[in-house]
């Protein structure tokens, strides 16, 4: 495998312009099943494996599962802000910055997990509120100078879900 397939395991995010019921559901279904299959993964992983990263130059596995509890809190405030106001402009942060912070360098997995399930309970019981008008919605994203809607950001998030789960069973299996 190399650099390129291990940075992307599955593939690069693409975009899907036909919002509908059923992909809506579908993309919820993956983000509501990734607290499961993350502890499957981790399950008897030695301290030493989750400090291996899965390619050159790349997050640990315990980074990794910090990042998506850091990513995914800060997901579900976007969704929160977009369904609450008129194209709101998010803020965007530094991921490795915050990978640096004592809070993520010091914590356990464990911890990260804890939030993990507890966000996705949450994300996955608003998610499955909203109506198809609601994923049409839009807040501006600085970085990108684009307005996104929440079903891009869905489909974001399930491919974020998917992307870094496979970075983690490159390390433990």
């Amino acid at each position: 495998m190399n650099i390129e397939e291990r940075q992307y395991p599955i593939g690069k995010f693409e975009h899907v312009d036909s919002l509908s019921e059923e992909l809506i559901s579908e993309k919820i279904a993956i983000i509501e099943s990734l607290p499961q299959k993350l502890e499957e993964a981790l399950e008897n992983t030695s301290e030493e494996k989750l400090n291996e990263s899965y390619r050159e130059g790349g997050w640990t596995a315990k980074q990794v599962v910090h990042h998506i509890a850091d990513s995914h809190m800060y997901s579900i405030i976007r969704f929160k802000h977009t369904l609450l106001e008129d194209k709101p402009t998010i803020k965007p942060y530094e991921e490795n910055i915050w990978l640096s912070l004592a809070d993520t360098k010091e914590a356990s997995v464990n911890e990260s997990m804890l939030i993990i399930r507890g966000v996705h309970s949450r994300w996955v019981k608003l998610l499955k509120s909203m109506t198809p008008q609601d994923f049409q919605k839009e807040h501006f994203h600085p970085e990108h100078q684009k307005n996104i809607s929440l079903f891009t950001n869905l489909s974001y998030y399930a491919w974020h879900c998917q992307h870094h789960l496979a970075h983690i069973k490159l390390v433990t299996e």
